[in-house]
């Protein structure tokens, strides 16, 4: 046990504080209906730092960091300008269209990098279980800072999300809570990709916020309770947390990775709970 705390009370640590703001964030872009917005702005992060890299700065360094984040930013800046229900192209289609191009350019950048393989291996998978902790402390200042953030206009925001009751309030003005949702989304993804890789950070939004959706049930006007679905969702990162450090530690295997593959174990077991119990 004491051999186990030592090797991965960091990565667990490291775990539960993208628990805490992933799925918040994950619950809005659930029901936002842009489930990828997390994995293309997580490539613009990865796409960033594959040109600092390429540009000879340190791959976790403060250069490469601010170049990471401002190829989000830029990607947040495009996702708050194409979202609206009576948009002649779905916004999915440009979040797409971003994933693939930023992909493909991390890939050419990489290509003329040294150590270019082990460098897409770093951005897919992270390094969760090097992590420091002086960067889990600046990761949850960073990440507490949103919260508070997104706590004061938690309301707006949620409703927001819920686009068809946000129209009929607010109509012409969401574009700017968009952009407030978007950039401190960027940051997020930004300062998460750098500890977990983007397999990692897309398992953290996406799927316990599927999770709550399946065991919350809606409200009579059909939007989820936001504080059940935060708590459902915190209880399913948390469980998958233990359970993906355990496996790791216990079977030597990669840290992220086998968390992302306990998050899908987890989502298929509460399908089949809903299924059988809550239907």
């Amino acid at each position: 046990m004491q051999e186990f705390l030592a090797i991965m009370a960091a990565p667990f640590v490291a775990s539960l504080v993208l628990t805490g703001i992933h799925v918040y964030l994950g619950l809005h872009v659930v029901r936002r209906g842009v489930i990828f917005v997390d994995i293309a702005l997580a490539q613009l992060a990865a796409l960033g730092a594959s040109f600092a890299f390429l540009l000879g700065m340190e791959l976790h360094g403060a250069e490469a960091y601010w170049v990471s984040l401002a190829f989000t930013l830029i990607g947040a800046v495009i996702f708050s300008l194409t979202r609206s229900r009576r948009a002649r192209i779905p916004q999915e289609a440009f979040i797409g269209i971003i994933y693939a191009v930023s992909a493909a350019a991390a890939i050419l950048v990489v290509d003329r990098a040294p150590g270019g393989a082990e460098h897409v291996k770093d951005l897919l998978v992270g390094s969760l279980l090097f992590v420091q902790w002086g960067t889990i402390a600046k990761t949850a200042l960073l990440y507490a800072v949103i919260g508070v953030l997104h706590w004061r206009w938690r309301k707006p925001m949620w409703e927001n999300s819920n686009m068809n009751e946000w129209e009929k309030g607010q109509g012409q003005r969401s574009w700017v809570w968009d952009l407030f949702f978007y950039s401190t989304f960027g940051f997020v993804v930004n300062a998460s990709v750098g500890i977990a890789g983007v397999l990692l950070v897309f398992s953290y939004l996406v799927v316990p916020a599927v999770c709550a959706m399946l065991l919350v049930e809606r409200t009579a006007i059909g939007i989820v309770p936001l504080g059940k679905s935060l708590c459902a969702g915190w209880l399913v990162s948390f469980c998958v947390s233990v359970l993906g450090c355990f496996f790791s530690y216990h079977w030597d295997l990669p840290t992220g990775a086998t968390i992302v593959v306990t998050f899908g174990a987890g989502l298929v077991i509460i399908g089949i709970i809903r299924k059988l119990f809550l239907v």
